[in-house]
C-alpha cells in the first residue's frame, strides 16, 4: 500500500486538524462568536476522541502522534484560557495558575531529562482530574456564552475554585512524584 493510502496516518491527520483549529477557536472567542467557538470545540473534541480510538483499536501509534497529540490538546486549552482571560470571562489569576503549573511541569521534565536521562512520563490521577476540570470549565463557559445554557454565578465561581484547587494540587503532586523519582535515580549513582 502506498504511503498516501496508508490508513494508519488518519490519527495523525486528525491531530493536525485539531492543531490547526487552535487559531480559529481563538479568533472565534476573541470576536465573541461563541456559537462558532463551541462548534469548533466540538469538532476538536470529536477529532481527539476519534484519533485516540483509532490509535488504540488498530494500533496506529506513531512517535509524531505521541508527541503532537498532547501538544495539540494542551495548546487548544491554553489558548482558550488566555483568550477568555483577555476578554474578561476568566479571571487572570486562574489562567496564571494554570500556565504556571504547566511551565513547572515542562521545566521539571526538561530538567529531569538533562540531569537523569530519559523518563516515562505518565499523567497522575490528579493531573487527569486537573485537565478534566480545566476542560469542563472552559466548555461550560463557552456553552454559556453561546447562550445554549445559563450558568449561575455561584456555579461558575464554584467551578473556577474547584479548577484552581485541583490545578494547584496537581502541580504539587507532579513536583512531589518527580522530585522523589529524581532522588531515587540520583541515589543509584
Amino acid at each position: 500500500m502506498s504511503p498516501a493510502l496508508n490508513l494508519s496516518y488518519i490519527p495523525n491527520v486528525l491531530t493536525v486538524i485539531r492543531l490547526l483549529l487552535v487559531i480559529p477557536v481563538a479568533l472565534a472567542l476573541w470576536w465573541r462568536a461563541y456559537q462558532l467557538a463551541f462548534a469548533l470545540f466540538v469538532v476538536a473534541g470529536l477529532s481527539d476522541g476519534l484519533d485516540g480510538f483509532l490509535a488504540r483499536r488498530f494500533n496506529w501509534h506513531s512517535r509524531f502522534g505521541a508527541m503532537v497529540d498532547p501538544l495539540a490538546d494542551k495548546l487548544l486549552l491554553v489558548v482558550t484560557y488566555i483568550v477568555l482571560t483577555l476578554t474578561a470571562v476568566i479571571p487572570w489569576w486562574l489562567t496564571a495558575v494554570i500556565l504556571s503549573r504547566d511551565i513547572i511541569i515542562v521545566s521539571g521534565a526538561i530538567a529531569y531529562h538533562h540531569l537523569v536521562g530519559p523518563y516515562d512520563f505518565k499523567p497522575t490521577m490528579l493531573g487527569k482530574l486537573s485537565t478534566f476540570c480545566q476542560i469542563l470549565l472552559a466548555v461550560l463557559l463557552i456553552i454559556h456564552l453561546a447562550m445554549l445554557i445559563n450558568l449561575s454565578a455561584w456555579l461558575t465561581d464554584s467551578l473556577m475554585l474547584l479548577t484552581l484547587t485541583v490545578t494547584i494540587l496537581s502541580g504539587a503532586d507532579y513536583v512531589w512524584v518527580w522530585g522523589r523519582q529524581y532522588l531515587r535515580e540520583r541515589a543509584k549513582v
